[in-house]
């Protein structure tokens, strides 16, 4: 009997970036640290960290991925991976700047966005409940 193998779907919000069959084994990063998925193991959800997703294929061999923060699901046999941004390569080291440089920093300038906005709404909210009192 062939040993049993994995499929693997990396989902962006607008396309699917990989899918591969034949998939032995996953490493993702959580927040927690790094954690391995093979076949047989238990059905899980993680919340992803930005980090370098890897996985493995008879064929390719081990193929290294830069993800966004996102949501790993395992049920049986399928991985979902759904993240914001993803970006493929072979060498480790230019995959680590682009986490640290791309998604790293889009998330500080997002912080920034939502600290705008939530000032805004505060606002928004002061100035309807005292037209409302009126």
């Amino acid at each position: 009997m062939p040993p049993a193998r994995m499929n693997l779907k990396v989902l962006l919000p607008f396309k699917v970036f990989v899918e591969k069959t034949g998939v032995s084994r996953i490493v993702a990063e959580s927040h927690e640290g790094a954690f391995g998925l093979l076949p047989h193991r238990l059905d899980c959800v993680a919340a992803l960290a930005p980090g370098i997703l890897v996985f493995e294929t008879e064929a390719d061999g081990e193929i290294y991925m830069a993800v966004d923060e996102g949501i790993l699901v395992k049920t049986g046999t399928e991985v979902l991976v759904s993240v914001r941004n993803a970006i493929g390569g072979t060498d480790l080291g230019q995959l680590r700047e682009a986490v640290e440089q791309e998604f790293l920093d889009l998330d500080a300038q997002e912080k920034s966005v939502r600290s705008v906005l939530a000032k805004l709404e505060i606002g928004f909210i002061r100035r309807f409940a005292a037209f409302h009192h009126e």
